[in-house]
């Protein structure tokens, strides 16, 4: 199979962690045809981030939020300032979280343990529509 790449844009989040899997696999139908592969997910923005995570309680992601929000808080006096004072500290988060993630796959699915999901994490009060881009290959 050749390489396969789309661009997924993801309606405006609020801020906080938001569970995508499903979104990201269902822009992929060519996933289910694939017996082994690798699927390279990408966000093109650096005020927000993706993160590989647990899925199942809804208590993580909003500790996951308060915790970066502790990690790079508001009320630091950045220099970085023009855009806002969410902005320098979505930048801070999204550097310590990455700009992408990298999952295998088997059997038309994405190897991803019992509890695990993608998450776009969305780090202005604000951010608006976040593009992805999405790169499988396989065979």
């Amino acid at each position: 199979m050749p390489w396969i790449q789309r661009q997924l844009t993801l309606p405006a989040f609020q801020r906080g962690f938001h569970l995508v899997t499903p979104t990201v696999t269902a822009a992929l139908p060519e996933l289910s045809s694939l017996q082994i592969g690798l699927l390279h997910v990408f966000i093109m923005h650096t005020s927000a981030s993706l993160t590989i995570n647990e899925n199942a309680d809804p208590d993580v992601p909003r500790d996951l939020e308060s915790s970066f929000n502790a990690i790079a808080p508001e009320s630091f006096p950045y220099v970085h300032t023009c855009e806002g004072p969410d902005d320098m500290p979505a930048h801070v988060k999204a550097a310590l979280l990455g700009s992408s993630v990298s999952i295998p796959v088997s059997k038309g699915r994405l190897v991803l343990g019992t509890w695990q999901g993608i998450y776009l994490c969305e780090h202005r009060n604000h951010g608006g529509p976040r593009r992805l881009t999405l790169t499988l290959q396989g065979e």
